[in-house]
């Protein structure tokens, strides 16, 4: 390979390196999305202005206030949920599997709230604050975007998946918010 050769493959390797990267910078992003309230009826979720699910993020923040309802109203939770996940309603086990997450630990969905943490028991203030975040890898499979949810009670946040309809819609795949998070202050022994 001769000179001229040589350093037209250096600018060629430099150049497909500032692309990737660029391409990579598009994916880190973040957004705060802003709830004045939490909904008491499947009528005032969807008619909150993040349920038009035009972007991912409005739908993993609308993930996180679904999932607040579930203390107070079960079934309102159920049926939130299954709104997010638009033409893939959740089955038995999938209820099972959130019915037995929330057990004793119904503080968990309100830790992803800004300001809630374990000293204050997870008591956010109002408005409620849901901070998404998106990496370099979240749009790496096609149609589908990974974006994480910030957590008080947690050292990483946490993923939800979603899924882009060919309505355009993003609608909720898979999450992952019911993980345990740190114990509030008040049920801490040795907090």
């Amino acid at each position: 390979m001769g000179f001229f050769d040589k350093l037209k493959s250096q600018a060629v390797n430099a150049a497909a390196g500032a692309v990737r990267q660029g391409a990579a910078n598009l994916g880190c992003k973040t957004e705060k999305i802003v709830f004045a309230d939490l909904p008491e009826s499947l009528e005032a979720f969807k008619a909150l202005p993040q349920a038009a699910l035009s972007t991912p993020f409005d739908t993993a923040a609308l993930t996180v206030a679904a999932l607040c309802l579930y203390p107070a109203d079960k079934e309102l939770c159920f049926a939130a949920l299954d709104f997010l996940r638009g033409p893939r309603p959740m089955n038995g086990m999938d209820k099972q599997f959130i019915s037995d997450r929330f057990r004793g630990k119904d503080y968990v969905p309100r830790s992803y709230f800004e300001g809630a943490t374990p000293d204050n028991d997870y008591m956010p203030s109002s408005p409620y604050t849901v901070v998404i975040k998106s990496d370099p890898h979240s749009y790496d499979e096609q149609g589908y975007a990974k974006l994480f949810a910030v957590c008080g009670g947690a050292d990483s946040p946490r993923p939800v998946k979603l899924r882009e309809a060919k309505d355009g819609k993003w609608y909720l795949w898979e999450q992952y918010l019911l993980t345990d998070v740190r114990a509030p202050a008040s049920t801490d022994p040795w907090a």
